[in-house]
């Protein structure tokens, strides 16, 4: 199994989720993030002063899926969240050794 964790621009939060879903991918977590790589931050004016945001807001998806569709949601985030610039994000893939799903006990790729 792998874990996929991408950090995506916020509105293209929709664009990636329906191409989630059309692959099959039924669940996910997202979360709201703050970072910076090379885009650094930017100076914005608020009631007449000038100040610096040194961290962009963000979004970050994760997704555990089986080894064989990993390529897939990796592809699907990729083409979705592609804006051409700078920015974009970045995917991390994970291996995972086992999960576990509470309610029944269950293990494996059965448990995602």
């Amino acid at each position: 199994m792998k874990k996929i964790e991408a950090i995506i621009k916020p509105f293209k939060l929709d664009e990636v989720k329906d191409s989630l879903n059309e692959i099959g991918i039924q669940g996910m977590t997202v979360t709201e993030v703050k970072g910076f790589g090379r885009q650094k931050g930017h100076t914005e004016l608020y009631r007449g002063a000038e100040y610096v945001v040194d961290f962009i807001p963000k979004i970050k998806i994760e997704i555990v899926t089986s080894d064989a569709l990993a390529s897939k949601v990796v592809d699907a985030i990729e083409k979705s969240a592609k804006t051409g610039k700078i920015g974009d994000g970045k995917i991390f893939i994970y291996s995972v050794e086992d999960v576990i799903r509470i309610r029944t006990g269950e293990r494996g790729e059965g448990a995602v």
